[in-house]
């Protein structure tokens, strides 16, 4: 079995052992990549300073990026007791180049190689929840300008209220997107600083030159405290976990909308038949079940800031072994927000309206301030005018004029999509995620 990084003469209990990794050789597969750029980059700052020679540096880079391929190809592991990632990447370069590969944690503590790593992880993941709230924006926007014309009830309090429209309510949602994108943009550059030099929390005795690793690795700038960089564990996730809540807020009501919307009750929209279940029992059914899950899910999600500060909220100042846990929760979150956007997308595109719900009586009500307004405009008071239909309504001679003029912005005849398009694209491409990939790119090159 392996030794630790940090094991002199006394031998680890075994349930000790298995208590304190818990679940980190699993979870640490996926910083294995990152791991690996953050020991390029900071090899290549070490050889700056004279700490290694330009032959050793040569020898670990392309042992780093053997390494890199190995988990490509998904064939890298963290062995038997390995405590994580960092002293499984360690153990190759010291069983391949001896004394060399001792040589790479110089300057450094596993405290900044797993902020770099989980920082690293972090923003590629960001990118792709970006990616997919943007199709998922398009989507939106796409329905809202097919069914700009196609009328539906609005509710308050679940009550029949006033007209609403397709073309509203799938704009509302791609809007509410925009705004989850900032979110989404504050993450990412709160994200993309650079924590590595700052070793356990308190910097090192070695010249270290951090504005070399920040440029390496693509980042902003650096976290140049170096107690803040550590007291920046946890910080980071909660915050990027309020941008993934954000989001799935978003898309949680809009899950619950479309189920409410698809029962027999309502018939306003029609989900794909391959996007429904049915019941072992009920050969009618067919069951909204992938819209039940996503909300399920997103609830759960909007759950994840909280269960983060609940972790870190009483830490003071400096590491503690509490943060690991922190992983458990934070890196799993993206692959499921990811699901949860591809499956909105997917249905989205394919759902079907009902163009004719006001051929249904039930619904003329709604237009009851569509004819105050009227009166209004023709010079009655509003509130005489509130009156009479009120009147009407009561002793049933309202008849109702389903004619909509709605002409301000963001009303049924301006939904004003151009704008939100231009909102959102503006957000969007001001992330910039191009001088990271180039940056990760020129360290994998050989």
């Amino acid at each position: 079995m392996a030794k630790k990084l940090w094991e002199k003469n006394i031998d680890v209990n075994p349930e000790i052992e298995r208590f304190t990794v818990g679940r980190d050789r699993e979870l640490d597969l996926l910083l294995a990549r990152y791991d690996i750029l953050g020991s390029i980059a900071h090899s290549t700052m070490l050889e700056s300073i004279g700490m290694l020679t330009t032959e050793e540096m040569t020898e670990l880079h392309d042992e780093l990026r053997n390494i890199y391929s190995t988990v490509e190809e998904g064939t890298f592991i963290i062995e038997e007791g390995v405590e994580d990632v960092h002293s499984q990447v360690e153990l190759i370069l010291t069983r391949k180049l001896g004394d060399t590969g001792k040589k790479i944690h110089s300057g450094r503590s596993r405290n900044d190689q797993v902020l770099v790593d989980l920082k690293l992880f972090t923003r590629n993941e960001l990118k792709g929840v970006c990616e997919g709230v943007k199709s998922l924006f398009d989507a939106l926007i796409e329905q809202s300008d097919w069914h700009r014309d196609v009328l539906m009830p609005g509710y308050t309090h679940l009550q029949v209220a006033m007209p609403s429209s397709f073309g509203l309510w799938f704009g509302a949602y791609a809007e509410s997107l925009a705004d989850d994108m900032l979110f989404l943009q504050a993450a990412y550059k709160m994200c993309n600083r650079n924590p590595l030099g700052s070793a356990a929390g308190y910097g090192s005795s070695f010249p270290l030159n951090r504005t070399m690793t920040t440029e390496l690795l693509g980042f902003d700038s650096m976290n140049y405290n170096v107690v803040y960089a550590q007291m920046g564990r946890g910080k980071c996730e909660k915050n990027v976990a309020y941008a993934l809540a954000s989001v799935a807020g978003t898309l949680a009501k809009l899950a619950f909308d479309a189920c409410m919307f698809n029962s027999q009750n309502f018939g306003f929209v029609k989900l794909p038949a391959e996007c429904t279940t049915g019941s072992s029992i009920m050969p009618h059914k067919k069951n909204p079940d992938v819209f039940e899950l996503l909300r399920a899910k997103c609830n759960r999600l909007q759950a994840l800031p909280n269960d983060i500060l609940l972790i870190m909220n009483n830490l003071p100042v400096g590491y503690f072994r509490d943060l690991q846990i922190i992983k458990e929760l934070f890196l799993p979150a993206f692959e499921s927000i990811n699901d949860c956007l591809q499956m909105a997308t997917y249905i989205i595109r394919r759902i079907e309206v009902n163009k004719e719900i006001f051929d249904d009586s039930r619904y003329d009500a709604m237009f009851s301030v569509e004819e105050v307004n009227r009166l209004a405009a023709e010079g009655m008071p509003f509130r005489d005018a509130y009156k009479k239909v009120g009147l009407d309504i009561e002793a049933g001679t309202f008849t109702p004029n389903k004619a909509i003029r709605h002409t301000h912005e963001g009303s049924i005849g301006n939904l004003c999509n151009k704008e939100i398009t231009a909102l959102m694209e503006n957000i969007y491409n001001n992330i910039e995620f191009g001088k990271a990939e180039e940056a990760e790119r020129a360290l994998l090159k050989r």
